[in-house]
């Protein structure tokens, strides 16, 4: 499984209808892109992912930061897990930030890992940023000398854990990695990405509250058919307290880029509005797909990759627990 961690999409706990800094149907690489479906193929995705992970690097150094503050200075950070990876934008943006850390970048996608690698490298982290292939959960129980990814100080993960049927069991396995007195860090919270006006001059107003709306059912099909899917409710610092963590608390970043944007940020949205339709296209209706459309349109004055009044808001929701001292 790769995890969405780089992305901020849809809904903030999850990436929009599919892609995420991770993975397909549950773990390592979907199939297709069939209107409707509800696989996802992560390797296919990965300049996305990447792109997305590089759009949100404002909220994502703001962070890790905090992430450093809660472990406090005491704490001697040898060793993080980014679990669920994807091509390993958050896994070099962590080694940036713990100097003394070896990081080990962990996805289900090779193809993502290599990214990882070629990232780090570029970035002059290749001595301390490695790889492991492995999907959740069964993929943490190995140790470092036999191919798992060992133990560590710090193990974050962003939307991961919603791509696996059973959530709590992928929450005590995660917390089951950290060595004593670590930090565990998940990503599955927020707010719904916005990007447009409510009126964007074109179609009913109101098309993203509808977008978000066919989302969620996109989301629960996806959910249901995970193997071992088991419904819960997702109170996520309930969750990391029953992994048995401490301490455990919430904060939230915002990736607040106002209008009008570059075109990095144009890019991403194009490309997240074009999994939107493939995906979720034929639960609109035929005015909301022809709206859709028009976005698309590269040459239209009204399409996302030139209207000067696209924005990209999102907010993005982080629980945090402490594994108790032996």
């Amino acid at each position: 499984m790769s995890a969405h961690q780089d992305t901020a999409q849809g809904h903030g706990h999850r990436e929009s209808h599919g892609h995420g800094n991770g993975h397909g149907h549950g773990h390592g690489n979907g199939h297709g892109h069939a209107h409707g479906s509800t696989d996802i193929d992560w390797e296919v995705m990965a300049t996305h992912l990447e792109t997305n992970g590089e759009v949100q690097l404002p909220s994502l150094r703001r962070t890790v930061s905090h992430l450093k503050d809660l472990l406090g200075p005491e704490r001697e950070v040898r060793r993080i897990l980014d679990v669920g990876s994807g091509p390993g934008v958050t896994t070099c943006l962590l080694a940036e930030t713990f100097p003394a850390a070896e990081v080990v970048a962990v996805d289900g996608a090779p193809g993502l890992l290599d990214r990882a690698l070629v990232r780090a490298e570029r970035l002059g982290l290749a001595g301390r940023v490695s790889v492991r292939q492995a999907e959740l959960p069964e993929g943490l129980t190995g140790t470092d000398e036999d191919g798992g990814p060992g133990t560590a100080d710090l193990v974050w993960s962003s939307r991961a854990v919603h791509h696996l049927g059973d959530q709590q069991g992928a929450l005590d396995a995660l917390a089951a990695v950290l060595r004593p007195g670590g930090l565990l860090a998940v990503a599955e919270g927020g707010l719904p990405m916005r990007f447009l006006p409510r009126d964007i001059g074109a179609g009913r107003p109101g098309l993203q509250a509808r977008l978000d709306a066919v989302q969620e059912d996109w989301f629960e099909a996806m959910r249901a058919g995970l193997p071992d899917s088991t419904g819960l409710v997702e109170d996520w610092p309930r969750m990391l307290g029953r992994a048995g963590l401490t301490r455990v608390g919430s904060f939230t970043t915002l990736l607040d880029l106002p209008a009008p944007l570059g075109g990095t940020a144009r890019g991403f949205l194009h490309a997240h509005l074009t999994r939107l339709r493939e995906a979720v296209g034929p639960s609109l209706d035929e005015a909301d797909r022809g709206t859709v459309d028009l976005l698309l349109d590269p040459s239209a004055p009204e399409g996302i990759l030139r209207r000067p009044d696209a924005f990209l808001l999102a907010a993005t929701t982080v629980v945090t627990g402490v594994r108790p001292a032996a």
